[in-house]
């Protein structure tokens, strides 16, 4: 473990307090109670529009990632400001993470996002051209996840298949062996079901924790699954 809690020091009064991201209710939660992390790995997971991509980019900026994605020894554009969130937040470290949260220097880590993954891979010497769109995705894992540190992923599975999830899940099960942290959000139920993670679900209630079995996603995609016109049927009659 690198860092065992993040929380936002100064959080907005007034009319600003209402205005986004403090009005997004897991930032809310977020700002009341701050988010701990119990597990080198945790998953954040709730529908479009919850708040994943928002909380997950602040807690790269906040580690002192780009915002556009890449690994702790590259900026994308150094004129780029921090998000109003990302320039707020704070971490506690973990006895691990104690030295490296010391020093901007020291805190090694990447960010993944979808939609700029591939540009990510290409400034950093692999050639993605070269590859499709997943492999790409699974390079970056063997390439560059290697060594203590914290990693944040937002909706890796976007480009990869059900058997290149599994391969994700091992890679992510190695990193923590070597003292990495993960930080993902998702809609894998796959991804979810690593054994040790901890589970977060973002929503209107804010967030809380939860198990894979109570997860609302996995128990649509077992309803649907055992029964997909039960779910079509209101998009296509």
């Amino acid at each position: 473990m690198i860092v065992e809690r993040a929380h936002v020091p100064v959080v907005p009064t007034g009319r600003a307090a209402g205005q986004w991201p403090w009005s997004v209710p897991c930032i809310q939660t977020l700002t009341a109670e701050g988010l701990r992390f119990t597990a080198p790995v945790t998953f954040l997971v709730g529908e479009n529009g919850s708040g994943k991509s928002t909380l997950v980019e602040a807690l790269a900026e906040g580690f002192g990632l780009d915002s556009w994605g890449g690994s702790h020894d590259w900026r994308y554009a150094s004129h780029r400001q921090k998000s109003v969130l990302g320039e707020h937040i704070r971490f506690d470290a973990a006895p691990r993470g104690r030295r490296m949260l010391g020093s901007w220097s020291a805190r090694k880590g990447f960010f993944l996002r979808a939609e700029t993954a591939i540009d990510a891979l290409d400034r950093e010497g692999f050639e993605p051209d070269s590859v499709s769109h997943g492999e790409g995705f699974l390079a970056a894992f063997r390439g560059k996840f290697l060594q203590p540190g914290l990693y944040v992923l937002d909706e890796p599975e976007a480009a990869l298949s059900f058997t290149s999830c599994l391969e994700l899940l091992g890679h992510i099960s190695e990193l923590t062996k070597v003292g990495g942290q993960v930080v993902c959000a998702t809609h894998s139920p796959l991804l979810t079901a690593l054994p040790g993670a901890d589970i977060l679900e973002l929503g209107e209630h804010g967030m809380r924790r939860s198990t894979w079995q109570e997860l609302t996603l996995v128990d649509h995609w077992r309803r649907y699954l055992a029964d997909p016109h039960s779910y079509l049927r209101h998009v296509l009659d």
